[in-house]
């Protein structure tokens, strides 16, 4: 399974985006592929309001996955998953109420989560509970 998961990774990875298409749109799409093959159930992507963006909205089990794709070439300047900044996380948080007001789903009787993929290069690094 290690090695279907692994090759199916790297061919996810191999693929190149549009030329319409930016890294960051790709590096969506890459972590929801990858989140799929962890299990994960894809909702929505690119939920906007007002407040803020969220990347993806992903199920696992009954739980909702509130998910912050970044992507850094390198860690030179602090790497991908330290640019999700304390306001970056605030607007996730603020999206996610709107989410919740908008699909009338009561938030104190939702469980929910908010991971990080962090891509450095083409390695996905997946942090669970970030925030």
């Amino acid at each position: 399974m290690r090695k279907l998961l692994t090759r199916l990774h790297q061919q996810w990875l191999n693929l190149l985006p549009p030329a319409a298409t930016s890294k960051g749109q790709h590096f969506e799409q890459v972590a929801e592929r990858w989140l799929q093959a962890q299990g994960l159930q894809p909702v929505t992507r690119n939920y906007r309001c007002r407040g803020g963006e969220i990347d993806l909205i992903m199920r696992q089990g009954q739980t909702l996955v509130f998910v912050e794709v970044r992507y850094r070439a390198n860690a030179s300047h602090g790497g991908a998953a330290s640019s999700v900044t304390k306001r970056k996380q605030h607007k996730i948080v603020l999206a996610a109420r709107h989410y919740f007001k908008q699909h009338a789903i009561n938030e104190a009787s939702q469980a929910c989560r908010f991971d990080v993929i962090a891509f450095e290069g083409d390695q996905p690094d997946w942090i669970q509970n970030a925030f």
